[in-house]
């Protein structure tokens, strides 16, 4: 990310796009954001390895999903509590071309699909052969299926073990990154849909905190933000 931002600078572009199949934890944005940088970060889908979408044109390169949290700080002196409240999460997803998905569908059928950010039904009316569409995410904790909380984030480093080049031995090295530890989470049962968008309340010491939080689509894609709260 300091490689684009520099090269953004250094040319005088103010708009970049990122594309990558996925993107490590916490990026930070800050620093495109005060140099006037809008950094886009773009997901590749897989259709990009099928010829038959390529040919046609399917192919489309959507957003990395969003997430908009606000931390909660209640208590006073050395005895303050933080939590996390979810107040929103966008994700960009297509999948299929409803055109074609229109044009194939028979009368009487009806076919899932997914169009900027939207579950949507499409059904074929059997007697007249209308084409009816039906967003089935009706708001945007429909796509949550769970979400947790690191309370302690970049507490615990990634090591891994890897061989030394000049004596041959095992050594342990840091992969730069942090281990997300799940500290506390709310999920969908079947018995139960219903979402808590408020976290439990941690112990906070005076301080920077930084706090990790993690989203689970219920494609199972999984979406992390790291914000830093001061106490």
């Amino acid at each position: 990310m300091e490689k684009i931002i520099s090269e953004c600078k250094e040319k005088k572009i103010t708009k970049a796009d990122v594309l990558g199949f996925d993107y490590e934890m916490g990026l930070d944005f800050e620093q495109a954001k005060k140099l006037g940088i809008d950094v886009q970060l773009k997901v590749i889908p897989r259709e990009v390895f099928d010829k038959k979408a390529v040919e046609k044109g399917q192919v489309k390169f959507y957003d990395v999903a969003y997430i908009e949290v606000k931390p909660i700080i209640r208590g006073r002196g050395n005895a303050k509590e933080v939590a996390i409240e979810l107040t929103d999460f966008s994700v960009f997803y297509n999948q299929d071309n409803t055109g074609e998905v229109e044009e194939k569908l028979q009368s009487g059928g009806s076919k899932i699909v997914i169009e900027n950010g939207q579950v949507i039904k499409i059904s074929k009316d059997k007697q007249t052969d209308i084409i009816e569409k039906e967003v089935l995410t009706k708001k945007w904790t429909d796509w949550i299926d769970y979400w947790s909380v690191d309370f302690e984030f970049e507490s615990k480093k990634e090591i891994v073990r890897v061989v030394d080049e000049k004596t041959g031995e095992e050594k342990e090295e840091w992969t730069g990154s942090y281990i997300f530890e799940n500290e506390w989470q709310s999920f969908r049962t079947k018995k139960d849909r219903s979402l808590e968008l408020t976290s439990a309340f941690k112990d906070a010491q005076k301080g920077k905190m930084k706090i990790a939080i993690k989203v689970i689509d219920i494609f199972g894609n999984d979406t992390t933000k790291v914000i830093e709260v001061n106490i």
